[in-house]
C-alpha cells in the first residue's frame, strides 16, 4: 500500500489537471452507471482518484463514500467537493481491501482501478461482503484485446516491466475479458451487462449483481 500511495501521490496534481481522453465514451458509461442508481442509494467508489466521477454521480444518490489509496488524491477530491458544494459525500484514504469501511452498500463502483489491484480475488471478496443482497457492482477495467488491438497496447506491454522497475509505473494486471468475468462469477456475482463502449475501447464495462 505504501508504494502505491507514493506513486499516486506523486502524479496526483498532473492526474487532476489531465483532460478526459474520450469524453464521449466517458459520458456514455457515466449515463449507463447513473441508470443503475437511485436517490436513496448508499454508494461506495473504490480508487476514486480525485473524485471526478463520484462528484458527477453524487446528485443521483443518497450518499457516496469516496476512497483512494493516495492521500493527495483524496485531498484534491475534498477540495473539489467543497468548491462544487457537494455535501452528500465522505472521503477515506484506504486501499482496495477497504479495511475499516462498513457496509452494506447498494452500489459499489470501481472505475479504471481493478487492473491496478495486486490481489483482485481478495478485493472482490471484500466487495461482495460490503454489498447488500441484490446490490450492484459496476466496474470499468482494462483488459487485453481479444483480436489484434492497437499498436500502443503492444508497445506498453514491452515497456511496462522496465518502467515499473524504475518506479514510473504501478502494478498492472493483464487479464482477458473472459478471465476477468470468470473471477467475478467465482466470487458470487451475476453479470448483468458487459461490453466495450466504444467497441475499440480496451476497458471493459461490467455491471454485476450480488
Amino acid at each position: 500500500m505504501i508504494q502505491a500511495a507514493k506513486f499516486w501521490d506523486r502524479i496526483a496534481a498532473k492526474y487532476a489537471s489531465a483532460k478526459i481522453k474520450d469524453p464521449e465514451g466517458y459520458q456514455f458509461t457515466l449515463e449507463r452507471t447513473r441508470s443503475y442508481l437511485g436517490p436513496q442509494d448508499r454508494v461506495l467508489e473504490i480508487g476514486a482518484g480525485t473524485a471526478t466521477t463520484a462528484l458527477e454521480l453524487a446528485p443521483a444518490v443518497g450518499h457516496i463514500t469516496i476512497t483512494d489509496v493516495s492521500p493527495e488524491m483524496i485531498r484534491i477530491g475534498k477540495d473539489k467537493a467543497e468548491a462544487q458544494d457537494v455535501r452528500n459525500v465522505d472521503f477515506h484514504v484506504v486501499d482496495a481491501k477497504l479495511r475499516g469501511i462498513d457496509g452494506p452498500y447498494d452500489v459499489i463502483l470501481a472505475h479504471n482501478v481493478l487492473h491496478l489491484v495486486d490481489d483482485l480475488p481478495g478485493t472482490l471478496a471484500r466487495v461482495h461482503d460490503l454489498l447488500a443482497p441484490g446490490g450492484v457492482f459496476i466496474s470499468k477495467t482494462f483488459c487485453k484485446p481479444t483480436q489484434g488491438g492497437p499498436w500502443f497496447y503492444y508497445a506498453m506491454r514491452l515497456a511496462l516491466p522496465m518502467i515499473q522497475l524504475i518506479g514510473k509505473a504501478p502494478y498492472v494486471a493483464i487479464m482477458s475479458v473472459e478471465e476477468f468475468e470468470a473471477i467475478l462469477t467465482e466470487h458470487g456475482f451475476k453479470i448483468v451487462e458487459s461490453g466495450n463502449f466504444p467497441a475499440k475501447e480496451l476497458r471493459r464495462y461490467i455491471v454485476a449483481r450480488r
